[in-house]
């Protein structure tokens, strides 16, 4: 995907292959910005910047490389590479949260544990979910098992208890976006079915990306020709550049061993896809261009993407 595809241009740009561009959103939707320069020339990052905005300025899908601030360099992609972004994403299927990031890295596959405390728990799972990431990065495992297997149920204790209150799914979420140390959640909470709970709120924005699709194909309507100047709401355009970070996100959290970063990240896209679903564009389903049902697709595939790394079903409907 864009990201992914910008790691590349930046190394090779760089010369480096064990160069970290360490990306960040940019200033508006498909830019990105990279400290990358502080690491090559510590003395006059400016410079290294502009070296690399020099040789990444020929790539036909950057609309623009440029130095900000004390030396970071924001790069933009045209307008037609965001919003083909919808195609690509819809057409990987599974694949689109894959990278390469952390290809060369061999990570050990934990054993797996049943807890019955919220801090083993979240430590249990964050250890497998992290193996998961890493997989989708492109790093090695360590054993000839490419997935962790899944753990036994947990024995009695206040994990099952919310297990049984608010759903298994509802309660790995939530132990997935818990930090170290976090405060453990509430079963009552993780039970309510609104979009102020992130444990329900993925799982409804598929639902919801999945029911425009639904609704479109019993009118016999579904995605064909595609025109990138027709996806330039601010709401599609903040869309597409949530979507546009999925690979980067499973390869930062599985790097630094912290799977609730990456469920934080499914959290705030399922925010967008809801925003961007309830409007007026996708919701009059016989009037809905076909590049609107190609980012209902990839919105929906890369929330299915997500969770599936989490272990998560994506249920079609709620």
């Amino acid at each position: 995907m864009i990201t992914a595809g910008l790691r590349r241009a930046i190394v090779a740009a760089a010369g480096r292959q064990d160069a970290d561009p360490l990306l960040r959103p940019g200033p508006a939707p498909g830019s990105y910005t990279s400290s990358l320069p502080f690491r090559l020339d510590p003395r006059d990052p400016r410079q290294a910047a502009a070296r690399l905005a020099d040789r990444l300025g020929g790539e036909l899908w950057i609309a623009r490389a440029q130095v900000t601030g004390p030396g970071f360099l924001t790069v933009t992609v045209t307008h037609a590479t965001l919003a083909r972004l919808a195609i690509r994403i819809a057409n990987a299927g599974p694949a689109c949260a894959h990278s390469d990031a952390l290809a060369g890295r061999t990570v050990p596959v934990p054993r797996p544990a049943a807890a019955a405390g919220w801090p083993q728990a979240r430590a249990a799972l964050a250890a497998e979910l992290t193996v998961r990431l890493a997989a989708a990065a492109g790093a090695t495992m360590s054993t000839e098992r490419t997935l962790v297997p899944a753990p036994a149920p947990p024995p009695p204790g206040p994990v099952a208890e919310a297990i049984r209150y608010a759903g298994p799914d509802a309660v790995r979420f939530a132990l997935a976006r818990m930090p170290p140390g976090g405060r453990p959640p509430e079963a009552a909470v993780l039970a309510r079915h609104v979009p102020g709970n992130p444990a329900y709120a993925v799982r409804y924005a598929h639902a919801a990306a999945a029911a425009v699709l639904r609704w479109a194909a019993a009118l016999e309507i579904r995605p064909a020709g595609f025109k990138p100047r027709l996806l330039a709401e601010p709401g599609e355009l903040a869309l597409l550049d949530a979507l546009s970070w999925l690979p980067e996100r499973v390869a930062a959290a599985a790097r630094r061993g912290r799977p609730d970063e990456f469920a934080g990240y499914l959290a705030e896209l399922a925010a967008r896809t809801i925003d961007t679903m309830s409007t007026t564009s996708f919701r009059k389903i016989p009037d809905i261009t076909s590049e609107r049902l190609w980012l209902a697709d990839a919105a929906r595939t890369g929330l299915a993407a997500g969770l599936g790394l989490l272990g998560i079903a994506a249920p079609p409907r709620l």
